[in-house]
């Protein structure tokens, strides 16, 4: 029998908004992506607890500063707060990719934190990212995995996507695991 969902860990870019050239660095950049309202929606309805766990490599590329980061990441809290989203907490990697940190996807270290933060077993947790990076840190903590974007057949090989889940957008991915919209 297959326990239900009862934490989602969502990626930001690609999944929430719609990602920009360069680096997020405003609230005036923001654009929700295909797909996350409703999502998110269906994710307030059902009572289930989200996270965000997000690479922002920009940070330690020195394009964009943790405060523009921040400032971004305390608006989405409390806009996912009024549309009654249990969140958990946004979980960052502000690091480049050649600094060798332990957070950065496709490294588990991120979504361990959600998963222990949001108090339910790995097993009774997906994450939705858009590329495989996300897929990877997912599994290697035994969490559940879908892929959404408008060409999430095409990505990945055959190994890292067995048993993953793919969508067009969060609110299809979700349906696609039974939460009520």
């Amino acid at each position: 029998m297959t326990r239900p969902i009862a934490h989602v860990v969502l990626d930001r870019d690609g999944v929430l908004n719609r990602p920009v050239e360069g680096w997020l660095a405003s609230v005036d950049e923001w654009v929700w992506e295909r797909g996350a309202l409703a999502g998110l929606a269906r994710l307030a309805v059902a009572r289930v607890r989200v996270s965000i766990a997000t690479n922002q490599s920009g940070i330690g590329r020195g394009t964009v500063t943790e405060a523009e980061v921040g400032a971004v990441h305390r608006w989405l809290a409390e806009d996912l707060r009024r549309r009654e989203v249990d969140l958990v907490g946004i979980f960052c990697c502000p690091h480049a990719p050649g600094d060798g940190c332990r957070c950065r996807k496709p490294r588990p270290l991120l979504v361990e934190e959600a998963v222990l933060a949001s108090g339910v077993p790995a097993a009774q947790a997906v994450l939705v990212g858009d590329s495989v990076r996300d897929i990877q840190a997912a599994h290697a903590v035994g969490v559940g995995a879908v892929l959404v974007g408008p060409d999430a057949d095409g990505r990945g090989t055959a190994v890292e996507l067995a048993g993953v889940g793919r969508a067009a957008d969060l609110d299809e991915a979700l349906a696609g695991l039974g939460l009520p919209s």
